[in-house]
């Protein structure tokens, strides 16, 4: 981890910036933790990681 606050990402956001802002916060890859969120969400019957998606969307503030 950088050290940064968690916030979501606007310059390389495909939907809300949750997973652009997990990356740079992680100092990852955002196709990386796009891809990731995608396959645990698929096989764990994808309603969780939609609800963690959207919870996450509420509690992380934008990086403005």
């Amino acid at each position: 981890m950088t050290g940064n606050a968690l916030t979501r990402s606007t310059d390389d956001a495909m939907l809300g910036g949750v997973c652009s802002g997990l990356a740079k916060w992680l100092g990852w890859d955002p196709t990386l933790v796009r891809v990731a969120y995608v396959l645990i969400s698929f096989f764990s019957a994808a309603f969780p990681g939609i609800l963690v998606y959207i919870l996450l969307y509420f509690v992380m503030p934008d990086d403005n």
